[in-house]
């Protein structure tokens, strides 16, 4: 009996040492298991993060842009780009140009896009060199009178003027861009264009939702076709896309109710008229401002 013992204790001792090299022969796997799920996760973070730094952060100016389209393309107000980029009104841009379209993280970061002040900055190094030079340019600064009222002459003033006399200024009343059945309304949440499209025939009228000023006409925004964008105020921008034919231009004043264009197909498979507002950048519910029909 007592010889027993030792191999009682021996068989004891076996087992207990296999029980613990088979728990500890499980924790690696798990281990692996939980790291592989936990690089899984920090993988498809890393990807949104991709996705969503893959937006561009510049936009290089194209002939036929103005800075109100380029702030429509990218969902912005125009008054940020303005100042991201240091532009000051007339909002004027060149081809060729460099625009910071997201704002930067750092506002120094912003600062080194001094592409915008080039047209500025060649004015004032003009004249910089001008006092260099007036010992030297003192006998042809006299005929200079004779060239100052030439462009008074120009009737530039008298241009602008009956542009303010007929023009009105925004007041804050609506009327349908045109008549028809709205096909789709608007979608807060929805991606892509956020507007209403409006049912019609060809070469139906288009008309000004009201008193504004043209500050795009053209067909350089990718699914809008034709496109007329009218500037009511600091806040308020309207929009008529799929145009067949545009009749106004870039900076003309126009008056609620006026025929602005006729309607088409351009950019979609139907007869319509996309019609679409944003205040201060962002789309909002037309029928908010159009009367009731």
């Amino acid at each position: 009996m007592h010889t027993a013992y030792p191999f009682i204790a021996l068989g004891l001792l076996l087992v207990t040492l296999l029980g613990g090299c088979a728990s500890h022969s499980t924790a690696p796997i798990d281990s692996r298991n939980n790291q592989q799920h936990a690089g899984t996760k920090t993988t498809s973070k890393s990807a949104s993060a991709t996705a969503k730094s893959a937006q561009p952060d510049y936009y290089v100016v194209q002939g036929g842009d103005t800075l109100y389209s380029i702030a429509w393309h990218f969902g912005v107000n125009y008054r940020e780009l303005a100042s991201t980029n240091g532009i000051r009104s007339p909002y004027t841009i060149y081809k060729g140009q460099r625009l910071r379209v997201k704002p930067a993280v750092n506002p120094s970061a912003a600062k080194p896009v001094a592409l915008q002040p080039r047209p500025a900055v060649a004015v004032p190094s003009a004249a910089a060199t001008a006092p260099a030079t007036t010992a030297v340019a003192k006998p042809v600064s006299k005929p200079a009178p004779s060239q100052v009222p030439a462009p008074k002459t120009a009737s530039k003033p008298a241009n602008a003027a009956p542009a303010k006399s007929t023009a009105q200024a925004y007041d804050g009343k609506w009327v349908w861009p045109t008549r028809g059945r709205v096909l789709s309304g608007f979608q807060q949440t929805g991606a892509g264009k956020q507007g209403i499209d409006i049912g019609g025939h060809a070469d139906q009228p288009v008309k000004a939702a009201a008193h504004g000023k043209v500050v795009y006409a053209g067909s350089g925004l990718v699914g809008y076709g034709r496109l007329i964008i009218v500037k009511h105020n600091e806040n308020l921008l309207s929009a008529y896309g799929h145009n067949n034919t545009l009749l106004v231009k870039e900076g003309e004043q126009v008056s609620a109710g006026q025929m602005i264009a006729k309607m088409g197909s351009s950019g979609t498979n139907r007869n319509e008229l996309y019609f679409e507002i944003r205040k201060n950048g962002k789309p909002t519910d037309p029928l908010r401002y159009l009367p009731k029909q």
